[in-house]
């Protein structure tokens, strides 16, 4: 939360500006007289790695704090799922079929976030990567809503810009994969994965590690299209290995409507803190 004390030090930012203003000098021209906090080249200097990981994990964190949000429900899901009436001859056959989990996302996201505004929205804020396809659905179903949604972009070398439906102050942008993950799971009561590729299967399986390890706090993993995810991994098999036990296939569960996801959603009973640091 912001601190509206009064600090007995001079202002960083007032500084800045003073130090932009000095007489133009072959000293004041020198890359080293930059002040450190305003020296990007300097925070981009590979011995500031460190640094620019705690910013990273901060700011999100700070602005969503001073945004009243305290829970969210996840939504991971494929950039490439086209909405159905934008379906093109460049699509595979697969995708086509799976393009119906665009509304299904829109629907859930919308339903979630209309029970969030009547509980004060603070609660079950909708938040997904910010993307196209699963994610603009997810997105949009709170817009739909009138709610508040929250996009956690990363700079990829194709993709991606923010889809138009996240909320303007809460999208954010990161430069580490690590940092964004725990973004999505530090606030997480429910995560919910519709088919998708490596980036899904990635957060998926990141979040069941988790949760399976004790790391966080167990949650609703909700997976939309038992067909799919039976076709694409062979649970039953790790289970038969010995790789995971039988209980780990108790952590999630086969959903196929939003209807469903959201009364398993309603119905979870609350154990732990609503926050859930992953490995804190």
């Amino acid at each position: 939360m912001s601190d509206d004390r009064q600090s007995p030090f001079r202002d960083a930012q007032l500084d800045r500006s003073t130090a932009e203003h000095v007489p133009a000098t072959e000293q004041s021209r020198s890359p080293s007289y930059r002040l450190a906090f305003a020296d990007g080249d300097f925070l981009l200097r590979d011995e500031l790695r460190p640094v620019r990981l705690q910013l990273e994990l901060l700011k999100p964190e700070m602005l969503l704090d001073e945004a009243g949000i305290d829970s969210t429900i996840v939504l991971f899901g494929g950039a490439r799922i086209p909405e159905p009436s934008k379906k093109d001859g460049a699509r595979t056959q697969t995708l086509s079929e799976l393009s119906r989990f665009y509304d299904v996302a829109r629907d859930f996201a919308r339903m979630m976030t209309e029970r969030s505004l009547a509980a004060g929205g603070r609660e079950h804020v909708v938040v997904t990567g910010g993307g196209p396809g699963v994610m603009e659905a997810g997105n949009r179903g709170a817009a739909d809503a009138g709610g508040r949604s929250i996009g956690l972009n990363i700079v990829l070398p194709h993709e991606q810009a923010p889809n138009e439906y996240v909320t303007p102050d809460l999208c954010f942008n990161f430069h580490y994969f690590a940092i964004r993950k725990m973004h999505f799971l530090m606030r997480a009561c429910a995560i919910c994965v519709f088919p998708g590729g490596f980036g899904t299967m990635d957060e998926l399986f990141e979040s069941l590690t988790l949760i399976q390890t004790g790391r966080m706090r167990r949650v609703p993993v909700l997976l939309f299209g038992k067909s799919f995810w039976e076709r694409i991994v062979n649970w039953e098999a790790l289970g038969e290995a010995g790789t995971i036990s039988a209980e780990d296939l108790s952590l999630f569960r086969y959903v196929e409507s939003a209807e469903e996801a959201v009364k398993i959603i309603e119905t979870w009973p609350e154990t732990g803190p609503r926050r859930s640091i992953p490995g804190r």
